[in-house]
């Protein structure tokens, strides 16, 4: 579509849903000028996402998979900034259950004129068994029980923060049926659960490759952390400097800007 043409999607989706809906850039890359649609109030693509979609490409960066599996895709967001960052004639595959959030997935592939590279697949990624294993699966679990707070009203945030369709070990789970034997399986979990993160995929196999903690502001403490974990290997996770995200006046790091500009934007604050 072209920038007038996305525009005016957005309008009709606003209309259709009687909702706002934004048109966000993602990608500005050369020949890859991203952008995707969200719900104003829903849940959006974040900083959790960018830099998980970041470490995996990082994580791979030998090896250049050919294909990738994207488990509980949401809009989109993680599994789409992987697949920017790979060659042109890589694949992604995405499974996502939610109803709201595959349904600016197929907008968002659409909207990009990536649908001969993405296949969407609705459904629970717990019953999905696709056949085929990929060099790279990737992931942002939700990380809420059900019985640790209010569960959201509105089903697309529910589902992104609430574990209604699996935890971390039913994605783990997943990853394992998918992977290839000397494939990395990355994801993004909350710091302060990290622990029950470690516990989730050890039980499924996997062994904790690496760790990086991401602070988002200089003398702030860990957010959350960024895995990278591989099946049948017999080590103990090292644990990477800490990715800070801002300094202390608010402005990104040099670390950020690197990020940015892996997926073409310029520094900014």
């Amino acid at each position: 579509m072209s920038g007038v043409d996305l525009e005016r999607r957005r309008e009709e989706l606003e209309a259709e849903l009687a909702e706002p809906i934004t048109r966000d850039g993602l990608v500005r890359l050369p020949g890859r000028t991203w952008d995707i649609f969200q719900r104003k109030n829903g849940h959006r693509h974040s900083t959790d996402d960018l830099l998980t979609a970041w470490y995996a490409l990082e994580k791979t960066a030998k090896t250049a998979p050919e294909r990738v599996l994207d488990l509980g895709t949401g809009i989109g967001s993680v599994g789409l900034l992987v697949l920017a960052g790979l060659a042109e004639d890589a694949t992604l595959t995405c499974i996502e259950a939610q109803d709201v959030s595959f349904r600016f997935l197929r907008e968002n592939i659409r909207a990009n004129d990536i649908e001969q590279r993405v296949r969407a697949l609705h459904g629970d990624l717990r019953d999905m068994n696709l056949g085929e294993r990929f060099p790279l699966v990737t992931g942002s679990p939700p990380y809420f029980d059900v019985r640790a707070g209010i569960v959201p009203t509105d089903s697309q945030k529910a589902h992104a923060r609430f574990e209604l369709r699996g935890d971390i070990r039913d994605y783990a789970r997943a990853a394992k049926r998918h992977l290839e034997a000397d494939g990395l399986f990355v994801f993004c979990f909350p710091w302060p659960m990290r622990e029950r993160a470690l516990t989730g995929v050890r039980a499924e196999g996997f062994a904790a490759v690496t760790q990086r903690d991401v602070i988002p502001r200089v003398g702030l403490g860990p957010l959350f952390s960024l895995f990278a974990c591989a099946l049948d290997r017999a080590h103990d996770v090292v644990l990477e400097e800490p990715f800070v995200v801002r300094t202390e006046d608010g402005a990104h790091t040099d670390a950020m800007h690197a990020v940015r500009a892996r997926f073409g934007w310029p520094p900014s604050r």
